[in-house]
């Protein structure tokens, strides 16, 4: 017969074996550049918004709020806006696309013209927000320009300090969360040059939003950060914040 200590720890390890399955640590995603629908080049003066992902969703998961104001800012069914979400960890189909957006002479390079005429929006959650830092560095040593950064709840490391690329950025969290609070405060590596919109707090200690479809394992221990994933007002602050970026690039 097992003892008690043995049988918590079969219980832990079953619990984080749930979880990883769960979370999709083991299979890994299968995004390819394929699943992007935007034309490519891009006609001059067209915007394009990239959504990243948190956790390890896949791109096309219409149950998480990133794709799913992905899918709203399509159905405006603006001309001159192109949207596609990317999977956190694809920072290189992102950076394939861009450059292949904004090649307008197909030579397989920007130049300094191309590079100009740039209108690029990124936004993100959870690991999402890290993700789209970096990306925004990656731009930063092929001279990208990035008119707006939004991360929400974001986690991940280097996820503060975004590079003068960047015109504006905001930042939307939570720090409730017992395990998952959001990065508090991102600032400008160079402020001449990089706009910090806000840094905007959400309370969730008597806050309640829906949660009841998010399967417990998604869930479990991060119940702050997952109600910031699915608050409604969270999310219309940042379809405001793109579609106000929007008609600045125009």
């Amino acid at each position: 017969m097992s003892s008690p200590a043995s049988q918590r720890g079969k219980l832990l390890l079953t619990t984080v074996i749930c979880l990883t399955l769960h979370s999709g640590c083991i299979f890994p995603r299968g995004q390819r550049y394929r699943h992007f629908t935007t034309p490519t080049p891009l006609p001059p003066g067209q915007i394009l918004v990239l959504g990243f992902m948190g956790g390890r969703e896949p791109w096309n998961n219409d149950e998480r709020n990133v794709r799913k104001l992905a899918l709203k800012l399509r159905s405006m069914n603006d001309p001159g806006i192109c949207i596609e979400t990317v999977e956190n960890k694809k920072r290189s189909l992102a950076i394939e696309l861009i450059r292949n957006a904004f090649d307008r002479n197909r030579d397989g390079k920007l130049d300094e013209q191309e590079r100009s005429s740039i209108r690029l929006i990124l936004y993100s959650q959870s690991f999402g927000g890290a993700a789209v830092v970096k990306l925004a560095r990656q731009l930063k040593k092929i001279n990208v320009p990035v008119f707006l950064t939004v991360q929400v709840d974001s986690i991940g490391r280097g996820d503060r300090v975004i590079p003068p690329n960047v015109a504006h950025a905001a930042n939307l969290f939570q720090g409730n969360g017992w395990i998952n609070r959001g990065e508090p405060e991102i600032r400008a590596e160079d402020p001449a040059r990089t706009t910090i919109i806000g840094n905007f707090k959400y309370d969730y200690s008597h806050k309640q939003i829906d949660v009841s479809k998010v399967p417990f394992m998604k869930k479990a221990f991060r119940v702050a950060h997952t109600r910031m994933e699915y608050d409604p007002d969270a999310w219309a602050n940042v379809e405001e914040l793109i579609l106000d970026s929007i008609k600045k690039l125009r």
